[in-house]
């Protein structure tokens, strides 16, 4: 692989808090190590619509703090075909970009992956998802951030639970990752959580919320947006069918988990992952994630993070839930 002089540098598919810190530290890599950095505006997209912007040490200044991402996401269908791909790495050519930075999910990553072999550029992959659902990496970016901010918002949900006595069904984001709903119902203290990994009957549901039924002043149930029973709301409805005296209510928590200024982990996890990338990219790797493996930074081949489902919650988590929560 000929040495890599200009990084080409994108953020795609949902936005999570600690991108901008993660592209901060990309930047600032290349920049000490004597390379051109172009910011990629709005992902594959703007690969083919040729959004491109020189990016400097001033352009990532003051964003560390900032959720979102200052280059913007956005979902391409076209780059899902030859055409369209060839006509991104005509685009990216003519800029001078001989390598790819991609922060993102496992739809970024597979479109890395294969636009890497097509074309024989160096793409390193940067794991930036909420769900926390990518094999290779402990943790993603944006997964602290928004765990702690369903920790708050059930903290507030509880004091008005305790104040009339409810129950409240709290909807968290994961269509297949159950990670946050996991994570912020033992943080949290919920009473029960159901997961898109765990099969949960209404029966066994209801089961649990009888043995606390008069024990406690308040009843926080965590649900997974995508868990087999169809959300909140439905659920709801089946326990208010059972228990008439239930005073229940529903929360959707929705977008404003993917929001917010990223915690102080993922400042750090995004810098540590970006100042990886650069690096890896000019020992002259490709096609790889940089992930966090204990407390140290590893790397895995897009084709195993892809391939590869890795079961993430610890099979004593839930045990230890239903326990705490007697």
């Amino acid at each position: 692989m000929q040495k890599i002089k200009h990084i080409g540098l994108f953020t795609s598919g949902g936005d999570a808090p600690g991108m901008n810190a993660c592209i901060r530290a990309v930047v600032r890599t290349a920049l000490y190590n004597g390379l051109f950095v172009t910011g990629i505006h709005e992902g594959y997209q703007g690969m083919l619509d040729n959004k491109l912007e020189p990016m400097n040490s001033r352009s990532v200044s003051n964003i560390i703090q900032l959720g979102g991402t200052i280059l913007k996401t956005a979902r391409c269908k076209e780059f899902r075909t030859l055409e369209g791909r060839k006509r991104a790495y005509a685009n990216i050519m003519a800029a001078g970009i001989d390598a790819l930075v991609a922060i993102g999910g496992d739809g970024t990553f597979t479109g890395a992956e294969i636009f890497s072999r097509e074309f024989n550029i160096p793409v390193i992959g940067i794991p930036g998802t909420i769900d926390n659902d990518l094999y290779g990496t402990d943790f993603t970016l944006g997964f602290d951030t928004a765990a702690n901010t369903v920790i708050e918002a059930i903290d507030k949900i509880r004091d008005t639970a305790a104040a009339h006595d409810r129950l409240f069904f709290v909807e968290v984001m994961g269509r297949d990752s159950g990670c946050i709903a996991l994570n912020a119902g033992i943080a949290g203290g919920a009473e029960a959580i159901l997961l898109p990994e765990r099969s949960t009957a209404l029966e066994e549901l209801i089961k649990q919320l009888e043995n606390a039924s008069g024990k406690k002043t308040s009843t926080i149930v965590i649900v997974a947006e995508g868990e087999e029973n169809g959300g909140a709301y439905n659920v709801a409805k089946h326990v208010k069918d059972h228990f008439d005296f239930y005073d229940t209510k529903v929360t959707i928590l929705g977008h404003l988990q993917r929001g917010g200024a990223p915690s102080s982990f993922d400042r750090v996890l995004a810098s540590r992952l970006g100042f990886a990338a650069v690096n890896q990219l000019l020992e002259g790797n490709t096609r790889i994630m940089v992930g966090l493996r204990g407390n140290m930074i590893k790397t895995t081949s897009l084709e195993e993070s892809l391939n590869n489902k890795e079961f993430k919650l610890a099979d004593d988590m839930m045990t230890m839930c239903n326990i705490l929560s007697i």
